[in-house]
């Protein structure tokens, strides 16, 4: 469940679709599927303990879409690191770094159609 991190307001909202790499491509019976078929246990951790808010839907069946949007944890000057976007994205770092964000190649593409 994401953070509640919102007394100052929610920034960077972005929206992304994941798209599978394998043929033929899997379809998906529900957002859960998507998310574990996609992202690790690790990842879908780092998005439930840093976002703010966070919905995720099934596109044709076969694809994840997601939209997020951070708050920060406090009303001190966010490049100290209150921002959970910054801490989003140096978890998100480690992961990759790690190899351990995602279990199957994909692409990923931004989309100005927020599911909120």
């Amino acid at each position: 469940m994401p953070n509640a991190d919102n007394t100052y307001g929610t920034f960077n909202k972005m929206t992304k679709i994941l798209s599978q790499l394998e043929t033929p491509p899997r379809n998906f019976a529900n957002v859960d599927e998507a998310k574990a078929y996609f992202l690790s246990s690790e990842a879908l951790t780092v998005f439930d303990e840093c976002c703010t808010e966070l919905q995720w839907a099934v596109v044709d069946n076969q694809k994840l879409k997601y939209t997020m949007t951070f708050g920060i944890k406090d009303d001190r000057n966010t490049e100290s690191g209150n921002d959970w976007a910054i801490e989003y994205k140096t978890r998100v770092d480690a992961l990759n770094n790690a190899n351990n964000f995602h279990a199957y190649a994909f692409s990923e593409e931004e989309s100005s159609d927020h599911l909120f």
